[in-house]
């Protein structure tokens, strides 16, 4: 018979775009013994589960879950759920994960505005309202709260306002900002949101929460159509995920295990806490990172905490530093996806890899591999621009 050997991973440093390191006591929790998905004890779970995710989405939305599939999943079943044929949907494109959404909505058979920013830069709400005075009837606006590809922080609070005022849907992608910086679904009248579990939440990837408001209910319970997604048909999975308890698939049973435990951390830090704990680590990072000489892909005043988006400095070959980093120091970071790609590194300071020691170590690490590949750097001022951020917060 055949041998396969054992898989024996090295435990990595990960701050890339994702996933982030996890806690040992998500690992344990993945160890639990095993339930079925209609178990007593498993369905108590699911009403704790609920429960945080609440917490964490700053809502009161009675459907609130953890989707099964990863946070493009959570995408695919906010739209696929709102969208029925010939739906107009405004769509913010300023990277790679805001063109992902207007590419899902128009398979979902929506007529979609994009309304087009430079990479690195926000969408405008002006330009955003300008697109729903071109619909007819609007169906839905959706944004990128975290561009992943780019480092940028939407402001969402005025194109949320701005799609209800005609007579709209707001849907928010928060992959990259959930558990990590404020989301407020309520304060902000999101309809639907989702995000992931490997970002900012540190547990595995494999679910994806998503919460929707009651407007978003009541437009899905009045749609002439079925859902073109049978798998993520928010009608059916609700019955499961609510009193009723109807089957409809198998939930990962271990995997909300490891979500549960993730958001108990979150919750015990508390969420202000942890939105201070991404700010001051990012301040440091990104203080060092501009001691070298490094420049950010976003804009001014709407970078994110917990990527940052930097560009290679010219003539350098930015994956073999990747490679250097992997090889020598065990860490990894992010390249660069569409016009970056080859350009730019990303470096993620997510939840549980949002830590002092990690923005010492990749400062230090890309100060030495940037001068052994001949960059001009004066050695230590990263890390000196970084302890004085730390000794302001003291």
């Amino acid at each position: 018979m055949q041998q396969f050997p054992e898989f024996n991973p090295q435990a990595r440093i990960l701050l890339g775009p994702g996933p982030s390191n996890v806690s040992p006591r998500v690992l344990k929790a993945m160890a639990s013994p095993m339930l079925g998905h209609l178990d007593p004890d498993f369905i108590a779970l699911m009403e704790e589960i609920k429960k945080l995710l609440r917490t964490v989405f700053q809502t009161g939305n009675e459907i609130t879950f953890p989707v099964s599939g990863t946070g493009s999943a959570g995408m695919e079943s906010a739209l696929a759920n709102l969208i029925e044929e010939g739906d107009e949907a405004v769509v913010g494109v300023n990277g790679v994960f805001g063109a992902r959404a207007a590419d899902c909505a128009e398979r979902m058979g929506a007529k979609v505005h994009r309304v087009e920013a430079p990479w690195g830069r926000i969408v405008d709400p002006q330009e955003i309202e300008a697109a729903l005075k071109a619909c007819k009837r609007p169906r839905l606006v959706a944004v990128v709260h975290a561009e992943t590809s780019t480092g940028v922080l939407q402001p969402v609070e005025e194109i949320s306002q701005l799609a209800h005022q005609y007579g709209a849907l707001m849907v928010l992608d928060a992959v990259t900002s959930l558990g990590c910086i404020p989301v407020h679904i309520d304060r902000w009248q999101i309809d639907a949101c989702y995000s992931c579990t490997q970002k900012g939440i540190s547990a595995p990837p494999g679910l994806a929460p998503l919460t929707l408001s009651e407007r978003a209910m009541a437009a899905i319970g009045e749609r002439k159509t079925k859902c073109r997604s049978w798998y993520l048909d928010v009608a059916m999975i609700a019955q499961y995920w609510g009193t009723e308890r109807i089957y409809h698939h198998t939930a990962p049973i271990s995997m909300n295990y490891a979500l549960y435990e993730a958001l108990r951390i979150v919750v015990e830090e508390g969420l202000e806490a942890r939105w201070a704990r991404h700010l001051q680590n990012a301040a440091a990072l990104q203080a060092g990172l501009s001691a070298m000489g490094l420049k950010f892909v976003a804009q001014e005043g709407h970078r994110l905490p917990q990527l940052s988006a930097i560009e290679a400095p010219a003539g350098i070959d930015e994956a073999a530093i990747r490679a250097a980093l992997l090889r020598s120091y065990n860490m990894e970071i992010g390249a660069g996806l569409g016009p970056f790609k080859g350009k730019v590194w990303r470096i993620g300071l997510m939840g549980e890899s949002s830590r002092r020691a990690n923005v010492v170590l990749v400062l230090n690490a890309l100060e030495q591999l940037l001068t052994d590949a001949g960059v001009e750097i004066a050695r230590g001022r990263a890390l000196a621009a970084a302890d004085a951020v730390y000794a302001k917060s003291a």
